[in-house]
């Protein structure tokens, strides 16, 4: 695991948020209609009854192509859902203090002060700064 796998965790949080949006705006481009009929029943004793009919109103090639966009959208969420379970999987198997230091620094997007002071350590931003990359150098 490397740091450019943590910024990509970033993006693949980002990606899934923004492709489940653009698959919700798909599924409104989709004009729904609703009626009621009536009816009866085909033998006797022929009865009224009332039917609720839905269905949407839109041509072939707009219904594929609609599809189409919705299938490429699921494929992305699902390439992006996989980078976040690897870095999830890998974040269970590293000590806590760096776990709590990749939280801060990537994840929250602070600086190396504030990550310090978080940690309350002394010694300030830039020795969590190199403790991370000496802990990165190792893995």
């Amino acid at each position: 695991m490397d740091k450019r796998i943590l910024k990509d965790y970033i993006d693949a949080c980002a990606v899934i948020r923004e492709t489940e949006a653009e698959i919700r705006k798909l599924e409104k481009k989709r004009k729904h209609v609703e009626d009621k009929v009536t009816g009866s029943n085909p033998e006797w004793p022929y009865e009224p009854r009332s039917f609720s009919m839905r269905g949407t109103v839109e041509t072939v090639a707009d219904a594929n192509r609609l599809n189409f966009e919705k299938h490429i959208l699921e494929t992305q969420k699902k390439d992006a859902e996989a980078m976040k379970e690897q870095v999830e999987e890998w974040m269970k198997n590293i000590p806590f203090r760096m776990q709590r230091i990749i939280r801060y620094k990537y994840f929250h997007r602070l600086s190396w002060e504030e990550v310090a002071a978080l940690m309350k350590s002394k010694q300030g931003g830039e020795a969590v700064r190199l403790e991370f990359y000496r802990f990165m150098r190792k893995k």
